[in-house]
């Protein structure tokens, strides 16, 4: 089944441009309505001191910058849809805490794909997109794009990080219409001590199974640890081979446990050399 419903994510106008050029892409490909979606976000109220008193000065002045940005996201927005003949609504939107807001994640769960430009680390602000907040309460798969890409690119090579979860098998269903024509698909599993009690070959191999019932030119390959964490497996087979798009199953072990100590999810997200769907 195609990707009908494109939710893009537009949250700063550094991303917006590359946001729309990858849905435009994408929704040609699937016959698909985009609906471009921004929060219009005030930061921090600033304080006086000693008094700690908002100015009202300070306050107006960070309300009209979030209103201009959004003016700006939306006309881009428009107008890109409108030169290609793409059918497309706009959802702006106010907030005043981020993107986890319940009215966005309301929008979020009639999509069939949310695409959003992964943050970059070096230009941190208010109004970035939070992942995470649409990984768990939107219940939809998240595209995320590289800040590093500037224009679409097809995607021909697949890798699915598969570790028999839950997450990796929603993901991998999730992908079916990016799978269905990729020119080749890697059922990538990593052999670890804590592997499930099936063996990471034994389900690779029934997910591949699968996924060739479907149509998909999937293979199975396994890859043992050596020392090493399974995400640093993982980028180096990134590494290796041009991968277009990585599909993996988010946060499979406790979100705290990874926010605390880190995990697979958290470093690949940090140093995405593709684009990656994941779901949960």
């Amino acid at each position: 089944m195609p990707y009908k419903t494109i939710l893009v994510i537009l949250d700063i106008p550094d991303n917006t441009r590359v946001a729309v050029d990858f849905a435009a892409a994408f929704a040609k490909e699937h016959d698909a309505r985009i609906v471009g979606l921004h929060a219009e976000i005030v930061s921090a109220v600033p304080l006086v001191a000693p008094m700690e008193i908002p100015d009202p000065v300070a306050v107006q002045a960070l309300q009209d910058m979030a209103h201009k940005q959004a003016v700006d996201i939306e006309r881009l927005f428009r107008t890109k849809m409108e030169r290609e003949s793409i059918a497309y609504e706009w959802r702006g939107v106010s907030s005043t805490i981020g993107y986890g807001s319940q009215p966005l994640m309301e929008i979020a769960r009639s999509a069939d794909l949310l695409i959003a430009v992964q943050p970059d680390p070096s230009k941190s602000s208010d109004s970035q997109v939070d992942v995470e907040s649409f990984l768990f309460e939107s219940g939809r798969p998240v595209l995320l794009i590289p800040y590093i890409f500037k224009e679409p690119k097809p995607i021909r090579r697949v890798l699915i990080a598969w570790n028999g979860s839950k997450e990796a098998a929603r993901a991998t269903f999730d992908a079916l219409p990016f799978l269905k024509t990729a020119d080749s698909v890697e059922v990538f599993s990593v052999d670890t001590a804590d592997s499930s009690t099936h063996s990471p070959t034994e389900t690779g191999a029934e997910i591949t199974a699968t996924l060739v019932r479907h149509g998909v030119r999937a293979r199975q390959e396994t890859a043992m640890c050596g020392g090493r964490t399974p995400s640093q497996v993982i980028e180096n087979r990134l590494a290796d081979d041009s991968i277009d798009l990585l599909v993996m199953g988010a946060y499979t072990h406790s979100w705290l446990w990874q926010l605390i100590f880190g995990g697979t999810t958290r470093t690949l997200l940090q140093s995405m050399t593709a684009m990656t769907l994941l779901a949960r």
